[in-house]
């Protein structure tokens, strides 16, 4: 009869040891989907529940001046120079409009079902990591709306006027992507201005740390080591994001992961209490 420790042999193998060992792992594909797939839709609304129109374009910006300023003081404000760098070049653009807009969900959703699949006891940490990072993008949407580099081009986008223009490319616009945020509807249900902390960022992040460890193969490894700079590379040249927003979604990845791990512990110790003879 095939043992658990023989499907899954590095799940087992790499787990800590000691003379108190955690529950086994009994985990359901379907309430698994149910309960991503429930907070993502939760979070989608939260988020968008007060749209760009909603949003005060005018809080938006000014702190999309101060970001700007603070990363003039320390000497990283160049997404400017670096958009501008590659603007000639359309298709090169065109393929990181497509990154942006497609790798944030498929990378996403293929390490939550390769955790799952082949290490279900590390599963557990890595998606309460996951959630807990993304509910705490939205503390961060409410608190600090921002006015992206892309919107930071032209007068009166959201009904606000910029103190100072900065020449930025909206590219999906004006180059060209898969979907657009102009229209009056997406303008309406999309908060433009949710961009602090970068979720794109967090996420590509916490895909890379959910995946390593799992992988063998040298190469495989550098693709996956890759890829959150490819995405911070993405979300820069697009005009998405600042480098501050970046930093963000790692702090948030942070804080995510230690809440998980707390609330994890906690659910451990009930289990154990309410398991004694």
């Amino acid at each position: 009869m095939q043992t658990s420790r023989d499907k899954y042999p590095l799940a087992e193998v790499n787990q800590p040891r000691g003379r108190h060992t955690e529950p086994r792992i009994h985990l359901r594909w379907w309430v698994e989907v149910l309960l991503v797939l429930s907070f993502y839709a939760v979070y989608s609304t939260v988020r968008n529940l007060f749209g760009s129109e909603s949003v005060s374009a005018t809080r938006a910006l000014a702190n999309a001046e101060k970001i700007i300023s603070l990363e003039k003081s320390i000497g990283m404000y160049h997404e400017l120079e670096i958009q501008h760098a590659f603007l000639d070049y359309r298709w090169f653009i065109q393929f990181w409009n497509l990154f942006y807009g497609t790798f944030h969900f498929a990378v996403t959703v293929f390490a939550l079902v390769w955790i799952y699949r082949r290490f279900p006891q590390r599963y557990p940490l890595h998606r309460s990591t996951f959630l807990c990072t993304t509910g705490l993008a939205l503390v961060g949407f409410g608190l600090f709306p921002l006015m992206p580099p892309r919107l930071l081009s032209s007068c009166g986008e959201f009904g606000a006027c910029l103190a100072s223009l900065h020449p930025y490319v909206d590219t999906v616009t004006d180059i060209g992507g898969l979907w657009s945020f102009d229209s009056g509807t997406m303008q309406s249900v999309s908060n433009q201005y949710a961009a602090m902390p970068s979720l794109h960022f967090a996420w590509a992040a916490w895909c890379a740390v959910a995946i390593w460890s799992t992988v063998r193969n040298k190469a495989v490894r550098v693709l996956v080591a890759i890829y959150p700079v490819a995405t911070l590379f993405a979300v820069i040249i697009t005009g998405n994001h600042f480098w501050l927003d970046a930093a963000g979604g790692l702090l948030a990845l942070g804080v995510g992961s230690l809440l998980a791990s707390i609330l994890l512990r906690a659910r451990a110790r009930l289990h154990r209490s309410s398991t004694r003879p």
